[in-house]
């Protein structure tokens, strides 16, 4: 997510300063990046745009509105978890407190007053701009805000996870949680960030393997039927996490048992769905370093289609219509995610915003101490 390699969620790489990354070589840096991850958030970030082009469709198809909810159980799931992954060495430094702000903290600022005044222009209506209001999209940036703020605590106590999924649960019976910075959404996903931070590059390789990919398959497939038969019978609202079992019109026991289950079922669909993402580099696979441009731009796609009417097309409700939209909007987001759009946006989007931080001085004293090693390294490229 940040200037040497932007993703949704960043990738691995060693612990140097942004600086260092900045100076080295094209094929230095591309060797500090695994593919596995960036091929699954590209995969992921595809699958986002596609369900939310899934949604002004599914209506009147049964069988969409299963795929629907089938991808809705574990593509932010599978974004968090990983986002959770690549915050663990978060330790509220300076350094990473910059890379949070320009990062996570600023993009929320721009898109969260982009989309109103868009949306407020593509409808003829006036939008409300409020920063407290996450709107479509950003809420995720807020909450990965909120999120890698507390990385410090959930290191400290002895029992993160089921404290997480505590409080996740306490949240579902809570309708009084205010609306603010979507902090229903904040605290439901919660138990997936800090099971992230637990986990180990071994784990990522135990679902990799070819017994595991084997597996999902039967898996899947048995989802994908379950989600056809609880179209009538499920609100699909309990995917999105954000209401309480009160909101939802149920007893309010019903709350954190749905926790429980979806927890478990969104996990077991994301670990089947790693299983499947490929290790090696790929043609996509550069892709994965500009998800978070794909993922804040392919909102003003969807919302100017649907304000515009092209969705109300009939033809469009019909099977190749569906599958005509899923196509287009997959291609859409993976030329949003293309090297040439990264630089034209950089400067909202990954702003490095220099001005606004004061010099550490003790930082400033070892960069001059390696300014010799990078010296030499730039002079043996």
């Amino acid at each position: 997510m940040f200037h040497a390699a932007t993703s949704l969620v960043p990738s691995p790489r060693s612990p140097q300063s942004e600086k260092d990354q900045h100076h080295q070589s094209p094929d230095r840096r591309s060797k500090q990046r695994d593919a596995f991850f960036d091929n699954a958030k590209y995969l992921a970030i595809v699958l986002v745009a596609v369900a939310h082009a899934w949604e002004p469709l599914k209506g009147g198809s049964r069988v969409l509105q299963a795929a629907y909810m089938l991808v809705y159980a574990f593509h932010m799931p599978a974004f968090i978890v990983i986002s959770g992954f690549f915050s663990r060495s978060f330790d509220a430094s300076p350094g990473k407190l910059k890379r949070l702000v320009t990062g996570v903290a600023v993009p929320y600022i721009v898109f969260e007053t982009a989309y109103p005044l868009f949306v407020g222009y593509a409808s003829g209506t006036h939008q409300d701009i409020t920063l407290l209001d996450p709107y479509y999209l950003t809420w995720f940036l807020c909450a990965l805000f909120i999120w890698r703020l507390t990385t410090p605590l959930w290191k400290l106590v002895r029992h993160p996870l089921p404290l997480a999924m505590g409080i996740a649960m306490l949240a579902s019976v809570s309708p009084g949680i205010d609306d603010d910075l979507d902090i229903q959404r904040v605290l439901q996903f919660l138990p997936f960030f800090v099971l992230g931070l637990y986990l180990k590059p071994e784990h990522f390789r135990l679902v990799r393997r070819r017994s595991v990919r084997i597996a999902a398959v039967p898996v899947f497939a048995f989802a994908l039927a379950f989600s056809w038969w609880a179209v009538p019978r499920m609100d699909t609202a309990w995917l999105y996490h954000r209401d309480s079992a009160q909101e939802l019109g149920v007893p309010w026991w019903v709350g954190p048992l749905m926790q429980l289950a979806l927890f478990g079922c969104s996990l077991l669909l994301t670990a089947c769905f790693l299983s499947w993402v490929p290790g090696r580099t790929m043609w996509c696979t550069a892709l994965g370093a500009g998800t978070l441009y794909g993922y804040l731009l392919h909102g003003f796609l969807i919302k100017g289609a649907d304000y515009r009417g092209w969705f109300d097309q009939p033809w469009l409700h019909r099977p190749l219509g569906e599958i005509a939209v899923s196509a287009v909007m997959a291609v859409a987001v993976t030329l949003l995610c293309t090297a040439p759009v990264r630089r034209a946006l950089r400067f909202v989007v990954e702003p490095r915003m220099e001005w606004a931080f004061r010099t550490d001085p003790v930082r400033v004293a070892r960069e001059r101490e390696r300014e010799p090693e990078r010296a030499r390294e730039k002079a043996s490229v």
